[in-house]
């Protein structure tokens, strides 16, 4: 019984670890493709939107894609897929893209703006910082708890 107050915050806290990885490892891919990547003319292919939650008593968090497609200095056609673009940009539409020549397939069409992206991130890692820090005093709580009650439990 124990094991179970040590073992789901410890898995807790691994996933929460990976992915405060994950979001710094985005930024700096983002921050790396704006400040060094190249730039292309894209064609937005398609816009589509996707959902996620429950509905009824919960939210639903709709978020807006877009398919964009262009070529690279070297000739290649890229096609690629990007969440919570502008809602301005519609079919048809062309934009500017950034990419880094070794993985052209993972541009971007957000404009670079390292403000916003490093508030975004710290905010995340806060709040993950936040989920590890509740975990920990979890497993700090329940360890003094099992530890005074060992002589009285049978």
């Amino acid at each position: 019984m124990e094991l179970l107050f040590y073992a789901v915050p410890g898995i807790m806290i691994a996933f929460l670890v990976y992915a405060a990885y994950l979001l710094i490892r985005r930024a700096r891919r983002i921050s790396r493709i704006w400040q060094h990547g190249l730039t292309a003319e894209a064609r937005c292919l398609r816009s589509y939107t996707t959902t996620s939650g429950g509905g009824g008593d919960t939210s639903v968090h709709t978020t807006l894609h877009h398919v964009y497609e262009f070529t690279t200095r070297d000739g290649r056609t890229v096609r690629f897929d990007e969440g919570n673009g502008p809602s301005t940009i519609v079919e048809g539409d062309f934009v500017t893209v950034r990419y880094l020549p070794e993985f052209p397939e993972r541009a971007t069409a957000l404009p670079p703006s390292r403000g916003k992206l490093a508030f975004g991130t710290g905010c995340g890692v806060v709040f993950i910082g936040m989920a590890i820090t509740f975990c920990v005093v979890f497993i700090a709580v329940a360890h003094m708890i099992f530890s005074e009650s060992e002589g009285l439990m049978p």
